[in-house]
């Protein structure tokens, strides 16, 4: 309430090789959402795939037991 917020630092940066026209396909990119998911797909089929394993496992280890 009496404290001071605190903000953002700015900074002035020039980049050194900027390509406006690769700047500008990035963006469209961006607004489409038109990225490649592959890695995060990938990263989210194997613990699905351990765990329906896993549920498995447990399934007949109770089945056997009750035999």
């Amino acid at each position: 309430m009496f404290l001071k917020r605190t903000q953002n630092k700015k900074f002035d940066h020039i980049p050194r090789f900027y390509k406006p026209e690769e700047d500008e396909t990035e963006r469209r990119k961006r607004r489409l959402k038109f990225r490649s998911n592959s890695k995060s797909r990938k990263k989210m089929k194997i613990p699905v795939v351990l765990l329906l394993l896993l549920a498995i496992i447990i399934y007949f280890i109770v089945k056997l037991n009750t035999m």
